[in-house]
């Protein structure tokens, strides 16, 4: 199992799919790095060599986009800079409700946690 940027990718997927495991780089992000790089798209993490794996090492190692954990630590510094302001979306941050404008009468289920009995609110 190869180990990037501090995580371990399966060997059993394509690289450009296996490369997603890593916090920040998505479908396109690590299709472009294959093109870039000149790898098969097709060829397996477990099938690649020591310089490919060295080569996709420092090509996220001098890329311009965060991973991991500095982008993990911008994003969470963004939604205390929120709630530490007040405005609506962190109040909403705060309060572990939808922040993008979703209803919550009947959905937000994923936010809210699972629904809570009211009371004598039979019938």
């Amino acid at each position: 199992m190869a180990r990037i940027a501090g995580v371990n990718i399966p060997d059993n997927k394509r690289i450009p799919i296996a490369l997603t495991y890593i916090h920040g780089i998505g479908r396109t992000t690590a299709f472009k790095m294959c093109e870039k790089l000149g790898i098969d798209v097709q060829m397996r993490m477990g099938q690649a060599d020591d310089d490919i794996l060295n080569k996709l090492r420092t090509e996220i190692e001098n890329s311009d986009f965060k991973i991991e954990g500095d982008l993990r630590r911008e994003v969470s510094q963004n939604i205390k800079r929120l709630m530490d302001m007040k405005c609506y979306r962190g109040l909403r941050h705060r309060n572990g409700l939808p922040v993008r404008g979703q209803k919550t009468k009947t959905n937000a289920r994923t936010r809210k946690g699972p629904a809570k009995p009211i009371a004598g609110k039979k019938k």
